[in-house]
């Protein structure tokens, strides 16, 4: 059994999507991270940064697995699912994995920092982040253009962009210029696995916040999110 421990943001929902495509057993164990939940003494011991998501393989003498690119690479060699085992076809998924950790997961991300965690904006570094995160994505849609999943078939570096991907009006990007990527989320949101996964640890339910300004921001973020599982 894969204990895995998380929490619902892009980042985490990597993990359970890969679990429920891969068919694995797992148990949840929700970590606020509102509540600071990783940075309690207990949650240190099992993921030293105190970052989600983690995974513990009781069927591997409790191994700890920290990091998403590393526990999708973990999960999928433990399933024989979603990495191929030719030299060519592995090395592909490995490489647009390592675009999305390298690339356009940090660009998103210091995109949403600088939205919505800093106090003043500074707006060149936006517009900088910005055009990065662009240019990334065209690349992306070049890639797609010749393919139906980034690296041929369908894998986890599809599960690590998708995330990120599918939340990117979250952070002022359109797509509009990339049919490709348009097609492949829509691919994506077919996926009976990878939506099951979004709904972990918690349910994906923008009707559920409460209402007022206060929670406005999250309200929205949980629409975005609940799009991604419409075609």
């Amino acid at each position: 059994m894969i204990q895995l421990y998380t929490d619902m943001s892009p980042h985490a929902w990597k993990i359970p999507i890969a679990l429920e495509e891969m068919g694995l057993a797992y148990e949840v164990n929700h970590i606020s991270l509102g509540a600071g939940a990783q940075k309690s003494a207990d949650y240190l011991k099992i993921s030293p940064w105190g970052v989600v998501p983690t995974i513990i393989d009781q069927e591997e003498n409790d191994l700890v697995v920290i990091e998403s690119g590393a526990i999708l690479i973990y999960l999928a060699e433990k399933s024989g699912r979603l990495l191929p085992t030719s030299v060519a076809q592995r090395s592909r998924v490995l490489q647009w994995l390592m675009f999305h950790t390298a690339n356009m997961g940090p660009a998103q991300s210091v995109m949403d920092l600088l939205t919505y965690e800093i106090e003043k904006p500074i707006p060149a570094a936006v517009e900088y982040y910005r055009q990065r995160a662009l240019s990334m994505y065209d690349v992306f849609d070049r890639q797609l253009s010749e393919n139906e999943y980034v690296a041929g078939e369908f894998s986890i570096a599809d599960i690590a962009h998708w995330v990120y991907v599918g939340t990117h009006e979250w952070v002022g990007l359109t797509i509009d210029a990339f049919p490709n990527v348009q097609r492949w989320l829509s691919t994506m949101a077919r996926r009976p696995g990878c939506c099951r996964g979004l709904d972990v640890p918690s349910p994906v339910k923008p009707d559920l916040v409460p209402p007022g300004e206060e929670f406005k921001k999250y309200r929205r973020y949980l629409e975005i999110v609940a799009s991604m599982k419409r075609p």
